[in-house]
């Protein structure tokens, strides 16, 4: 099962071939894919173009809701930490 630059092991094009798969089913598939995704691009991209390849076509399919929640969770990383955290 080979995929392609954006889905290397071709882990979300089968999830979308599973018939009946769940939401906890499709968050642990993106999980996996999220740790073997490449480095050198940046994953909102990658899940942007996820979402235009399969989720047009399965709108309500559980994986679409996943990668839109995993597009919605991307934003600036925060430093924490430091003597603000630190203060009380």
């Amino acid at each position: 099962m080979k995929g392609d630059a954006t889905d290397p092991k071709g882990l979300i094009r089968e999830a979308y071939r599973i018939e009946g798969i769940t939401a906890p089913e499709c968050r642990s598939i993106f999980l996996d894919w999220a740790l073997s995704a490449p480095s050198d691009v940046e994953t909102d991209t990658l899940i942007a173009t996820l979402l235009a390849q399969y989720g047009a076509d399965a709108p309500d399919h559980p994986m679409t809701q996943v990668l839109r929640e995993g597009l919605a969770g991307m934003k600036t990383p925060r430093r924490r930490g430091g003597y603000r955290s630190r203060e009380r």
